[in-house]
């Protein structure tokens, strides 16, 4: 009786579970390799996504690398450039607040932030990594927006170099987990991602791409 019970409790419990897997294809699986790091992905669809890039000027030249190999992730994802809005934080302490507003406008799916830490002679490091990964994560559970942690905690400059250049570049997995959860959210909530309704509310926050061409004096960075 008992073992009959036990594998019936074991049948539904299989069941519940498959029922919550997010409908992802597995035709195709990406294995994605960062130092001693590996990640799968099945084929993602990203053509109706939005994405918020944050990103910081602190370490500004590994940032930008691993921003351009989020990118490239996005862009295999078939997200497409007028879906992705960008902007910058001087460093890694303000991606928290700044992630925040981008989320609060209801303008994205999903926000990838960017920053790299690396270790001092001090404690700083530390209470900026602890306070930066548990910020990020606060903002995506309050806000129900993925934010994704896209913040290098690296011990030296050589470790920052081994994670954000070449095939081991940690952004090319960041987009491809940004992607992987805005669908699910979309899912989640029962939502299609909107076309065209937030356009002024991204303007608002400094994220219109438009060039005026009646501009004759120097054009200003807006940031948050």
């Amino acid at each position: 009786m008992t073992k009959a019970f036990l594998q019936l409790f074991l049948a539904i419990f299989c069941v519940t579970v498959s029922s919550f897997t997010p409908s992802l294809s597995l035709n195709r699986v990406t294995k994605l390799k960062g130092a001693e790091s590996e990640v799968s992905f099945g084929e993602l669809d990203g053509s109706s996504v939005r994405v918020g890039i944050i990103k910081t000027r602190w370490n500004e030249g590994h940032v930008s690398n691993l921003v351009e190999g989020a990118r490239k992730a996005l862009k295999e994802c078939n997200v497409t450039e007028a879906n992705i809005f960008e902007t910058e934080v001087p460093g890694s302490f303000e991606l928290p607040l700044a992630a925040k507003f981008l989320a609060m406008s209801g303008t994205v799916d999903v926000i990838i932030t960017a920053g790299v830490l690396i270790k001092g002679d001090t404690m700083h490091f530390e209470y900026i990594c602890d306070t930066v990964s548990s910020g990020l994560m606060t903002v995506g559970l309050s806000t129900n927006i993925p934010v994704i942690f896209g913040v290098l905690t690296c011990l030296d400059e050589n470790q920052v170099i081994k994670r954000s250049s070449g095939d081991s570049n940690h952004g090319y997995d960041w987009g491809k987990t940004a992607v992987e959860m805005a669908t699910l959210r979309n899912q989640a909530v029962g939502l299609a991602a909107n076309k065209g309704t937030e356009d002024s509310a991204l303007k608002d926050l400094g994220f219109n791409k438009e060039k005026k061409t009646t501009e004759t004096g120097p054009k200003k960075k807006v940031f948050f």
